[in-house]
């Protein structure tokens, strides 16, 4: 099979910082979706202190009515874990090195992007304290519907938003509590409930992450958890966790998701690459078909160098045609899109 083309659509130097004591390091995982005047992309913005002070790191958060405000902590009260996060030796605790929101962007043809530059959507409550992330989309109900992570001293959450047109939105609070990520909605009900596919963290070390499903009568109410889905192979043996919002196709639910390998040694976060799964259009505990392989991993250069090297992260699908247009984070730094058709992945060598 041929290499699909994959091309950068964001990069960080087209955001430009919220604050002069600020660098933005990343414009990544993006939610996607088709309305009536193109395609929306909802963007993760990750910034972190600048300048450095030399034997300090600088912890951000937000306050509100502050924006970020920006512990500066002495290297050696700090053990470093990954690029991203850093341990707290007096208490134990991790903190991020940055922080993140969320920036609309549009576009016509799904490859050329303009920052909306009207409302951005960023963090509020305590609940949101360490910054707003990797959001997904999904139309309901005459509705956009955004689940992200919110993250603070308490643990990652996921909330929900929604919004009729990406100027404004409301928010619908924490609907799956610390620590639940990767959370997306079935773009329609079943058996006249939502569906949601979820991924406990399994901090307890009985297990590693896991995909679950819930339902709901309201959105925000959830139960009936049920395991769907463990780590597998060695590309996924680390983590996994939902992509995109389940695309219903002939087959049945294209679901693409994340795959982490396992790191290898301190400092080393693990290649993240993205697998695809069919669930039954009647019943999605049912998993019809689940490729062995990744349909896409890490090569181009891209994917292989940033802030977090080697990651590939699905998080948004257009169908465009008889091809898919897959959004998707490129190592923690830029947000990307590659074209596919559905055969494309489902037959992955």
């Amino acid at each position: 099979m041929q290499t699909p083309l994959r091309q950068i659509v964001i990069r960080s130097a087209d955001v430009p910082p919220s604050r002069d004591d600020l660098e933005v390091i990343g414009t990544f995982n993006p939610g996607a979706v088709k309305t009536s005047n193109g395609i929306v992309l909802l963007v993760r913005v990750a910034e972190r202190p600048y300048p450095l002070r030399p034997g300090f790191t600088g912890l951000p958060r937000w306050e509100t009515g502050r924006g970020n405000v920006i512990d500066w902590v002495a290297n050696e009260a700090l053990e470093w874990i990954d690029p991203r996060v850093v341990r707290c030796k007096a208490d134990g605790l991790v903190r991020l090195t940055f922080t993140s929101y969320l920036k609309v962007f549009r576009s016509a043809d799904g490859i050329q992007f303009v920052a909306d530059g009207v409302s951005d959507f960023l963090p509020e409550s305590p609940l949101e304290e360490f910054g707003v992330e990797d959001p997904r989309i999904t139309p309901l109900d005459g509705r956009f519907y955004i689940t992200y992570v919110a993250v603070s001293r308490h643990g990652v959450a996921t909330a929900l938003a929604s919004t009729e047109n990406f100027r404004s939105f409301t928010r619908h609070g924490v609907i799956f509590g610390p620590e639940n990520k990767d959370v997306v909605l079935f773009p329609e009900r079943i058996d006249g409930q939502y569906v949601a596919l979820t991924r406990p963290s399994g901090g307890a070390g009985f297990a590693r992450p896991e995909m679950w499903l819930a339902k709901s009568p309201d959105l925000i109410h959830w139960g009936q958890h049920q395991h769907l889905l463990g780590v597998g192979a060695t590309w996924d043996s680390g983590r996994i966790g939902a992509g995109p919002p389940p695309l219903r196709v002939e087959e049945g639910w294209l679901v693409l998701y994340h795959g982490n390998r396992r790191p290898r040694g301190p400092g080393d976060v693990g290649e993240y690459s993205a697998g695809a799964m069919l669930l039954a259009h009647d019943d999605p505990r049912r998993i019809l078909r689940r490729c062995a392989a990744p349909f896409l991993k890490p090569e181009a250069e891209f994917e292989c160098e940033g802030f977090v090297p080697g990651v590939v992260f699905p998080t948004g699908v257009v169908a465009d045609g008889p091809s898919l247009l897959i959004y998707y984070g490129a190592a923690d730094t830029s947000s990307a899109v590659v074209r596919m058709s559905l055969d494309e992945i489902l037959n992955t060598p």
